[in-house]
């Protein structure tokens, strides 16, 4: 795991008096590593090569927790988690997903474009988060 992100985690699980537990650290560990998002049966299995016997209702509220607080995301159309490219603490997502190789590419515009934005205020509708994904080629494998 970076250990930007290892460090932000800690120190957020401190300032805001949450525990950094072995399991919330080996699970944001994994998708951290990971080149690609990972479904959490992924995360799973990774995590039984070294650990005894991890327990799936354990993995996921740990998965949980670092989604809730915008360590990772889920990307919705692949139904897996990836690793937060930005500051954590914005409500939305954009992501870039290659067809061909898998990889997804997170873009950091952390606000809602003008357009959906002007929308919203006309609708008087508050968003409290969104996801963005673009599906196309990555120019490795054009």
């Amino acid at each position: 795991m970076t250990k930007t992100i290892e460090k932000k985690a800690i120190d957020f699980c401190n300032k805001n008096k949450h525990r950094y537990t072995k399991p919330r650290k080996n699970v944001l560990r994994v998708i951290a590593n990971s080149e690609k998002p990972l479904k959490a049966y992924e995360v799973l299995k990774k995590l039984a090569r070294v650990l005894n016997n991890p327990k799936p209702p354990t993995i996921y509220r740990a998965i949980e927790f670092w989604q809730s607080h915008n360590f990772i995301h889920r990307i919705q159309s692949l139904n897996a988690y990836s690793a937060c490219k930005a500051d954590h603490f914005h409500k939305g997502s954009q992501f870039m997903i290659c067809n061909v190789c898998g990889k997804v590419i997170e873009s950091h515009m952390c606000e809602l474009p003008s357009a959906i934005k002007e929308n919203v205020e006309e609708k008087t509708f508050m968003p409290l988060n969104w996801n963005l994904e673009v599906n196309g080629i990555c120019n490795q494998c054009i």
